[in-house]
């Protein structure tokens, strides 16, 4: 006698985990393909995937900028590589924390130097955003892209006052009268707050220098501007701050004409962002977690 159903498929037996098992491996099969045509220099973008085409290298600065270290390692990448003609800065970005931006704006001027470099502003590229682009030597914003703000701000947060009404008082010891400067445990003294002032403007003033280094315009007439305001695409043109109004796509006519590409492109487009399987299955998602209610005090351009 024969027991029914013992010599049934598993893929009967079980539907629905074997369909799950087959998206998951059609996933990774993709996946897998995408890695292999990216690490080839092949892109989607380009329409297919065809030999023999001209690239052109695309960075991608967006968010707040706290680490320069993916941007920049991205960019030397494109400029030691030949077959790349020039590359595209895109930047939606409202700025971050100073070192960062200055190292990203290095990079781009070693970059400059060698190859066409267009910047291309979405809906904000300003102050450490600007700061980080303003090497390239076409800048293109939108005609509602909010750019320039070029300025130095400093974050406080003071909870001394607040303790004490809790009978709770704060002690601070330090070895100089400066070293404390802006724990939220403590008010700032006169001659820190001096200390912190000279501090902002000097940065405030590199700043400044490299913006009219980078666009070839006389300091004051920077330093004029530079008062931390937001300005739209059309202002920043008026000022000098960028070159041309015009899209994302009209960039890219911009750079293929500085570079002599004539007709489509291979897109070289990074940095790329290393993420698990489990995130690049589910879209990437995640929890952002930083709070503008930092503890201390930092300085930054936005």
């Amino acid at each position: 006698m024969r027991l029914e159903g013992t010599n049934t498929r598993f893929s009967q037996r079980h539907p629905f985990m074997f369909g799950v098992m087959m998206i998951l491996l059609a996933v990774v099969l993709l996946l897998g393909a995408t890695a292999f045509f990216r690490a080839m220099g092949w892109t989607s973008g380009s329409g297919d995937l065809s030999f023999g085409r001209d690239k052109l290298g695309v960075v991608t600065i967006e968010g707040m900028i706290l680490d320069s270290g993916d941007v920049v390692e991205w960019i030397r990448t494109l400029k030691d590589d030949d077959a790349v003609k020039g590359v595209l800065l895109r930047v939606n970005s409202p700025g971050g924390a100073i070192a960062p931006s200055q190292e990203i704006y290095q990079a781009v001027s070693a970059l400059a130097a060698v190859k066409p470099v267009v910047a291309s502003y979405g809906t904000v590229a300003a102050s450490g955003g600007y700061y980080a682009s303003v090497p390239a030597q076409v800048i293109m914003a939108n005609p509602g892209s909010i750019t320039a703000s070029i300025g130095v701000m400093a974050e406080f947060v003071t909870v001394a006052e607040a303790l004490e009404k809790l009978g709770i008082r704060p002690e601070v010891l330090t070895t100089g009268k400066y070293k404390a400067a802006g724990t939220p445990l403590r008010e700032l003294s006169p001659e820190q707050r001096d200390q912190l002032m000279g501090l902002m403007l000097d940065l405030h003033a590199q700043f400044v220098d490299d913006v009219a280094a980078a666009r070839k315009m006389p300091r004051e007439r920077v330093a004029a501007i530079a008062d931390g305001r937001g300005v739209t695409g059309r202002q920043a043109l008026a000022l000098g701050l960028v070159d041309k109004l015009g899209s994302e796509s009209q960039a890219f006519d911009e750079l293929k004409a500085l570079c002599g590409v004539k007709g489509r492109a291979v897109l070289l487009k990074g940095p790329v962002k290393e993420q698990t399987l489990i995130q690049q299955i589910m879209g990437g998602f995640s929890i952002d977690l930083f709070s503008s209610a930092s503890q201390g005090w930092t300085f930054s351009y936005k």
